[in-house]
């Protein structure tokens, strides 16, 4: 597929219902991951731009704050119905732009299409309250009103999903918004703006500006006018949006980064045990903040588990991912697939052992192959840093306590996984484990009617379900007095 060829291509910023270009004229190329040739270019916008961004969301807040929560539901609601429409060309641009196998892309789109039509419905429950007073003439109401302008910057990993979780909160209780994608990225959240406005979102409600990350970030951050700002991304660069976010007093959303254990206990089910730690750590090529990055086996199930691992990554077919038949694509560029290759010789000098792959790919480029190392001592650096790529370190443990300290010995509190079969020691372990998300059982935990988020360097706030709305909300009270007379 040539994305110039689809009908959602757009090479401008969407800005105040406009298509337009960067004031200087530049351009960022996009280049596919899967061959490296150039896609296509988006604006490099700056400051200035950012500015016109948000001033032209400010002047749509009045009118979109006004309308009725079902007026807001109805257009979410048909935004929801477009994206659904367009699943399979929205799947196809994320594909070619990010890299990821298409049937991750198809599932991608309905993920990122649920949190829209999750939110179009909650848009109609934001409730206040009516308090009793201690004083008989008077009482004492809460009003829930929209924060105001949200800026939302998200990654390459989701680009789709990442923007509507965000998103689609703010929308539904009246805020407008300013998007800033990922340069690798940019074509699905143009693609996004161009359903959002055949949806019939008011001018100025929904913007999309592409261009200088630093540039772009530093005045979503410290503009006043912006209200509220959401990110996701590394730790590193959410501590810095922190700092400049303070200067304004903004409410923050930060998704960061993860280290996630994946803990398989003597009692588990091992064939289902493999199939998700398959799901978590394989799934677009190991680069999401939720995947297993450490995966603790219990001593008496280690080798049956490796084994029967082992055989599962060696059935992963690699490629370009509009291959229907490719389970893993190409890292998203050569920093990232460099940061893969440092891990696994770090770990080698520490002794570990490889298992299968630990090198690149035969198809060169970007393309790293499926990797499982055992024996992985915890000096090296992929036991405490985040590796984000297709490689599965495996740590051997002896009992449940053990576990669950070096499980918890981590700044990163985001996802955890464990496999257990038995009921207290799931209760004991769920509960213990120092992160915002357990999974028990399974190697997916993300859902629009959970609430997505960490706890300790992973972040601040929830996206998704019914706690997600309340980042995007000003509680406002009412003293109502005189009611005797």
């Amino acid at each position: 597929m040539e994305i110039k060829d689809s009908k959602f291509y757009r090479d401008k910023c969407f800005i105040n219902g406009e298509w337009v270009n960067a004031d200087s004229g530049e351009t960022i190329s996009v280049n596919n991951p899967a061959n490296l040739k150039e896609i296509g270019t988006v604006p490099k916008c700056g400051t200035s731009e950012t500015r016109n961004a948000i001033e032209a969301a400010n002047n749509a807040w009045p009118e979109w704050r006004a309308k009725s929560a079902r007026q807001r539901s109805e257009i979410l609601r048909k935004w929801f119905d477009l994206m659904i429409e367009n699943k399979e060309e929205l799947a196809q641009i994320m594909t070619v732009e990010q890299g990821k196998p298409i049937n991750e892309s198809r599932g991608e789109i309905g993920y990122g299409a649920s949190f829209v039509e999750w939110f179009s419905e909650e848009a109609k429950r934001v409730y206040g309250d009516t308090i009793p007073d201690p004083m008989t003439d008077r009482r004492i109401v809460v009003l829930k009103q929209p924060v105001g302008v949200v800026a939302s910057i998200t990654p390459w990993n989701f680009p789709n999903a990442m923007i509507t979780r965000k998103c689609a909160p703010a929308l539904a209780v009246g805020c407008p918004v300013v998007i800033k994608p990922a340069s690798q990225t940019p074509y699905s959240a143009l693609a996004l703006a161009v359903l959002a406005e055949e949806a019939g979102f008011p001018k100025g409600t929904l913007n999309v500006i592409t261009g200088k990350a630093s540039e772009i970030g530093e005045e979503l951050a410290t503009n006043p006018i912006v209200r509220k700002l959401s990110f996701t991304g590394s730790t590193e660069i959410g501590k810095i949006l922190l700092q400049k976010c303070s200067g304004t007093v903004k409410k923050v959303s930060m998704e960061l980064g993860g280290h996630a254990p994946f803990i398989v206990f003597n009692d588990a089910n091992i064939d289902d045990a493999v199939a998700g730690a398959i799901q978590s750590k394989f799934r677009n090529t190991g680069q999401t903040c939720v995947c297993a990055n450490r995966i603790y086996v219990q001593e008496k199930v280690h080798d049956e588990f490796c084994s029967k691992f082992v055989d599962a990554v060696s059935k992963i077919k690699v490629g370009d991912g509009l291959n229907e038949e490719n389970a893993s694509g190409p890292m998203i560029d050569e920093h990232s697939l460099s940061k893969v290759e440092e891990h696994v010789q770090d770990a080698l000098q520490y002794g570990a052992k490889v298992a299968i792959g630990g090198s690149k790919h035969s198809l060169g480029m970007n393309f790293y192959q499926p990797t499982i190392l055992t024996e992985v001592a915890p000096e090296a650096k992929i036991t405490t840093e985040e590796t984000f790529g297709p490689v599965a370190p495996i740590y051997k443990f002896k009992d449940e306590k053990e576990v669950i300290k070096l499980a918890n010995n981590s700044p990163y509190g985001l996802a955890s996984y464990f496999y257990s079969r038995d009921i207290g020691r799931i209760w004991r372990v769920a509960e213990a484990l120092e992160y915002g998300m357990v999974g028990v059982n399974t190697g997916l935990t993300s859902k629009a009617e959970a609430p997505f988020g960490g706890i300790k360097e992973s972040g601040l706030g929830r996206e998704g379900s019914k706690y997600g709305i309340d980042d995007f909300i000003e509680i406002k009270y009412i003293n109502m007095c005189g009611l005797d007379k």
